[in-house]
């Protein structure tokens, strides 16, 4: 209807809802099939303020579909006209899922401002770098002033608090324009602060399953309809109205639904549905590792690009810190885990997993390499250090190097979190604006989690762990982008390592390069090489990593080691390299005896020679 807004929300249990202006004015809405009510209003315009009252009741309630709060979850609702902004992105096709470099950030955090506008400057930082597509933390709105956005209240509205609507739109814009992709982190397992979804229908809910961060939502149950709408509708939003490429899943073990058709598979088909042609990169965090979810629904999976991959994480976490307590119990850190790692993603795919006295996992061999991100630090694992502090500084810096090395020449998708490409100090912790009851409440769940760690388990860590409430907590996880010109070794070394990965096709093959694969073995415990093939012998590579002492190479009575016919191998990169901070590159003779240094990283490339 030409210059109205239409109104329409989902509300079973009530017989009757009113739309309310800010100016007072009530309208009885119409209801329709299925529990849905809409009005139409004549002569209505963005920028108009409204809630909705249900039934006799007097309170007022955002709507839930909302697409802006000007004044947080809690205040009127603001009609907003998505297609008046101007897109100057019409060229751009949209995110494969091979060859990206991903970089999870969080618009509060990112810059002292907190603004899109204020990371919408830093953006050809990242492009210089190496990095292809951003992936940011969920901008929903919640309560409160700051927060890392997983307890999103309205899950259409971004938040008030980092800009409008358009200041959002104008953010992908930008990123487009300099040739990086955005995709958003979304959550769909719990709605967050209060559950106010009840008020309009208890059908959101349901109490058959167990959900650690709150009531579950409703997928399987009775009058579901309307919730699998609510959030499949959501996905196709934010790939129709804000241009995202693709969206990262939160907790997905925790959708439950058993239905005949998943709720994650219904998800993924109306996401790409809305990307009107353009792809776009769907990844899901799964504990379990459920590798159903990067399976297509012809062959019984869900239908995403990638999932997160934890297994790699770990391992890399207690080969840099020496240390595998709670979860990274399974963990060792040896050769073996990187050499499987790069070959298969997973490493727990079925068989027992101690930590949990069960089986984790399902068979993933054959899946593609970019089928998994890794990753060395995300937004939970910092903060899960108990002292928020990055894993650089719990590491040495050649030890750092070398896993930075295997980390952005694996041939798995690797991730960056915010700052770590220029070796950022400042910590990441959780923080979460809350008062009250629900403070003290947030606060507890968070020591008893960390008590799992039994260096956390000493009491004076409750005194000294920054409380989520408190803002100094906010403040203090801001980057200082001042690092970024003094660390410029660091910035050179990802920088170095992302333009041989980009450059060299046998780093990052597309899933249509069946001429490139990898294999690999192991030197000792420590020590691991990977040999990347490729159809044209000048282009494979070899790359060797030690996570422990300097050793002393005679020879190695392994095939991978041989290089092609009628070449040699030539150091081609290394990690000891003085621009990184390193002690300096070691000369090596493939021929001769040589030593692999300490904590090192070294890239080979065949060259013609004699024997």
């Amino acid at each position: 209807m030409s210059g109205s807004v239409s109104f329409r929300t989902w509300a079973p249990s009530h017989d009757q809802v009113y739309l309310v202006l800010d100016d007072s004015a009530e309208y009885p809405m119409q209801a329709e099939e299925d529990g849905y009510f809409r009005f139409d209003l004549i002569d209505g315009r963005p920028g108009l303020l409204y809630r909705f009252r249900l039934g006799d009741g007097r309170d007022l309630h955002a709507d839930p579909a909302s697409r802006f709060q000007p004044e947080g979850p809690s205040g009127f609702s603001m009609v907003v006209d998505h297609s008046r902004y101007n897109w100057s992105d019409r060229d751009w096709r949209g995110v494969e899922a091979d060859r990206q470099v991903l970089y999870e950030f969080h618009i509060g955090t990112f810059t002292k401002e907190g603004t899109y506008a204020a990371a919408a400057k830093k953006l050809p930082l990242l492009k210089d770098i190496g990095i292809t597509c951003l992936e940011m933390m969920p901008v929903n709105e919640f309560s409160g002033t700051f927060g890392w956005g997983y307890d999103g209240v309205l899950p259409y509205a971004p938040s008030h608090l980092y800009g409008t609507p358009d200041d959002l739109r104008s953010f992908v814009d930008e990123a487009h324009a300099v040739g990086l992709g955005v995709i958003l982190d979304v959550v769909y397992n719990h709605f967050g602060a209060g559950e106010r979804y009840a008020d309009f229908t208890s059908d959101y809910f349901t109490d058959r399953y167990t959900n650690e961060w709150g009531r579950s939502i409703n997928y399987d149950g009775k009058n579901c309809h309307g919730v699998r709408t609510f959030i499949a509708g959501n996905a196709a939003y934010w790939i129709d109205e804000f241009h995202f490429d693709g969206l990262r899943i939160d907790a997905t073990q925790a959708l439950f639904d058993s239905s005949d058709e998943h709720i994650l598979a219904v998800i993924a088909q109306e996401a790409r549905a809305a990307a009107n042609g353009k792809s776009i990169y769907l990844v899901g965090e799964n504990e379990p590792q459920d590798t159903r979810l990067v399976r297509p629904p012809c062959r019984g999976g869900l239908g995403l690009d990638s999932v997160w991959n934890d297994d790699f994480h770990h391992s890399a976490v207690v080969a840099l810190t020496g240390r595998n307590d709670a979860y990274y119990h399974d963990h060792h850190g040896m050769a073996q885990e990187f050499v499987s790692a790069a070959k298969y993603g997973y490493l727990f795919q079925g068989q027992r997993y101690d930590w949990q006295n069960a089986s984790r996992g399902r068979p993933g061999l054959n899946l593609t390499a970019a089928s998994f991100v890794h990753f060395l630090q995300n937004h939970d694992q910092i903060a899960n250090s108990g002292t928020g502090e990055r894993i650089a500084n719990l590491s040495s810096p050649s030890r750092m190097r070398a896993m930075t090395a295997l980390l952005l020449l694996g041939p798995q998708t690797p991730m960056l979190f915010q700052g770590q490409e220029f070796g950022a100090s400042s910590p990441f912790f959780y923080f979460a604006d809350q008062t009250g009851e629900l403070e003290a409440i947030v606060r507890k769940g968070r020591l008893d989690f960390l008590r799992q760690f039994p260096n956390l388990e000493d009491e004076a860590f409750s005194l000294v762990m920054p409380k989520p409430s408190d803002r100094s907590t906010f403040e203090r996880s801001k980057l200082d982008w001042s690092a970024f010109d003094g660390n410029s070794h660091i910035v050179a070394l990802h920088r170095d390592l992302l333009r041989l990965r980009r450059e060299s096709g046998v780093f990052a093959p597309g899933r249509g390069e069946r001429s490139v694969s990898i294999d690999g073995s192991v030197l000792s415990r420590s020590a691991f090489l990977l040999r990347y093939f490729a159809g044209k012998e000048a282009d494979e590579r070899l790359l060797i990593v030690n996570f422990g002492g300097s050793l002393l190479v005679s020879s190695l009575p392994d095939p991978l080691f041989a290089p092609p016919e009628g070449c040699q191998w030539n150091v081609e990169w290394s990690s000891e390299d003085l621009a990184y901070g390193g002690c300096g590159k070691r000369p090596i003779d493939v021929q001769r005896r040589w030593v692999l240094d300490a904590d090192s990283a070294l890239v080979f490339a065949p060259r013609r020679a004699h024997r």
